[in-house]
């Protein structure tokens, strides 16, 4: 009887995110002073700024206990996904390669947070007078793993359908 590869196979992508997050951010702060702005293109800027808060600097505003909170819910969290990582089958390549991106940003800007008490963030878009949030590699890499889950989720459903 062969035992089939579980989900972990796909924590290569993790450390990806986490190398390429990281790299980026070393960068940044070698290259950029605190704030620097450099246009790229008429709606896309390198612009370099810390966060203290989480998405869209939530939390950025208290007093310093939010560091700690989101850097213990990033380590819940990378837990819980490379549990179900190891429960799953490698041929669920969609919900496995959004686990290993989720944990790879999510540790990524943990280490960020832990290291510096922020977290370094530098893609700047707006448009006219709207701006969205300043961010990194890893939220990059968060977000593509929540649309890989809700697009897994949305096939399965499709596949429940056809039964």
């Amino acid at each position: 009887m062969s035992q089939q590869k579980s989900g972990l196979s796909f924590l290569w992508l993790s450390a990806v995110a986490f190398v390429l997050d990281l790299l980026t951010k070393y960068i940044v702060v070698q290259k950029f002073a605190l704030y620097e702005s450099v246009n790229i293109l008429p709606v896309f800027n390198l612009t370099y700024v810390h966060n203290t808060g989480a998405a869209f600097s939530f939390l950025a505003d208290h007093d310093g206990w939010q560091k700690f909170f989101f850097i213990g819910l990033a380590v819940v969290i990378s837990s819980m996904l490379i549990y179900f990582m190891a429960k799953s089958e490698a041929a669920q390549k969609l919900q496995n390669a959004a686990y290993a991106l989720i944990i790879g940003g999510a540790l990524a800007n943990a280490v960020d947070r832990a290291y510096n008490g922020y977290v370094i963030d530098f893609f700047d878009f707006y448009w006219r007078d709207w701006r969205y949030p300043v961010f990194n590699v890893a939220d990059i890499a968060i977000c593509v793993g929540a649309a890989l889950i809700a697009l897994d989720a949305f096939k399965q459903g499709k596949k429940q359908e056809q039964k």
